[in-house]
């Protein structure tokens, strides 16, 4: 191995990107695109931005808006069920989780859209399963997914822009998954900072895409392609510096993905879905302890990140989108916890929602084998967030037509 690379430099890197004579996509992309007129300008055709975060395990909608004045929901829970007089309430049918009081304020002030009873036809138990249908957009589990999807529509036009879109995760979600779209994921913003702001890191890359190739040949328009890349990556970076956060947030994961999202888009004018997961939802056993706990961190960070988007200016510019693959049993189980489940509330929070419970009450009488029934499909509310906000083609995304969800203020 050469002096270039050593085997310490190799491992050291191979941890941010795939080191080679190419780069991931979309790196290579970064030179097609107009990042840094678009980073120092700011200028944009659509400023309004979506950020996707994802509850991962299942989380237990019906310990977080809670149908309190539902005698069914005592008789199936006798354990586990938020007593009355401890329920968050919101002048509702229902009322929220005691650990959410931050999120309480935040629906008291119009900002937050439940959208009760979500799911899919014949729901899937399974952790992996649901997820894939989720993120492809449909029981049919598309090969790429409905953000992906999504961006390919956009890319038809021209170049996309590297940063239009952003994951914040250790794994890339499918979601983010696109047939010519490429978009990046990181598992921190610390990431970039480390490919691009350490200057021996940078230098390696810089001198592995330098490496001599024929004039004209593809290596050589990868390698150029990639310097290019790196540039552009560098004055993100440099903008990414200029901005500290001014809420504070926890050193949770919830605190601190809010805390990125937030970051990112101070300082990426070019950036338009933003997508993040926490997990630990999948509470089996002993789940009043760890559902709190949960439950205040989602809290917290969110009302801190919609603190932060109101102090830039930002607040009717951004909308928050929560799912989670599936909710919880109705009823609970042996060790003190719930099983995998099937409907669920998603949630939308931000300035531009309509606020208040959207879709009917769980029926707690009505259930398929202890699950609750959905009625309102997913793809309703992800068809209302691609075409009333993110300025897309639902239709071309999830393959057919679905009726909107009334969740938008414009």
């Amino acid at each position: 191995m050469s002096d270039l690379l050593s085997r310490r430099d190799l491992f050291r890197v191979s941890g941010l990107m795939a080191v080679g004579l190419t780069a991931p996509r979309w790196l290579s992309t970064i030179a097609q695109a107009d990042l840094l007129r678009t980073a120092k300008t700011g200028d944009a055709p659509n400023d309004t931005v979506l950020v996707v975060c994802q509850l991962s395990g299942g989380n237990d909608g019906l310990n977080t808006i809670v149908p309190y004045q539902d005698a069914n929901y005592y008789a199936l829970r006798p354990t586990l069920a938020i007593p009355k007089d401890k329920v968050l309430q919101i002048n509702e049918p229902v009322g929220i989780h005691p650990a959410m009081g931050a999120f309480a304020d935040l629906y008291k002030a119009g900002k937050v859209a439940v959208v009760q009873n979500t799911g899919y036809p014949r729901p899937n138990r399974s952790h992996f399963k649901s997820m894939e249908i989720w993120q492809s957009g449909g029981p049919e589990c598309p090969k790429h997914g409905w953000i992906g999807r999504h961006f390919d529509g956009k890319s038809a036009t021209g170049p996309l822009n590297p940063v239009v879109a952003l994951g914040l995760s250790t794994d890339r979600p499918r979601a983010l998954e696109g047939q010519k779209a490429s978009i990046p994921c990181f598992a921190s913003l610390v990431d970039i900072q480390n490919m691009i702001g350490d200057p021996d890191a940078e230098r390696m890359l810089r001198q592995i895409q330098g490496e001599a190739a024929p004039d004209g040949s593809p290596l050589r328009v990868v390698q150029q392609a990639n310097q290019a890349a790196l540039d552009a990556m560098a004055e993100l970076n440099k903008r990414l510096a200029t901005y500290t956060p001014k809420e504070t947030y926890a050193a949770d994961p919830f605190g601190q993905g809010f805390k990125q999202v937030a970051h990112l888009i101070a300082t990426s004018p070019a950036t338009r879905v933003v997508y993040f997961s926490a997990g630990g939802f999948d509470t089996h056993a002993r789940q009043a302890e760890s559902h709190e706990r949960l439950m205040t961190q989602f809290s917290n960070g969110l009302a801190a990140f919609q603190k932060e988007i109101e102090a830039l200016g930002k607040a009717d510019k951004v909308v928050v989108l929560v799912f989670s693959e599936f909710g919880r049993r109705c009823y609970e189980n042996a060790s003190l916890g719930t099983d995998h489940g099937a409907a669920a509330p998603m949630f939308l929070i931000g300035s531009s929602v309509k606020g208040g419970l959207h879709g009917p009450l769980p029926n707690l009488q009505d259930l398929t084998d202890g699950d609750l029934k959905h009625s309102i499909d997913f793809r309703q509310v992800y068809a209302t967030a691609l075409d009333r906000w993110v300025g897309g083609d639902s239709s071309a995304v999830l393959g057919q037509k679905f009726e909107h969800v009334d969740v938008f203020k414009v």
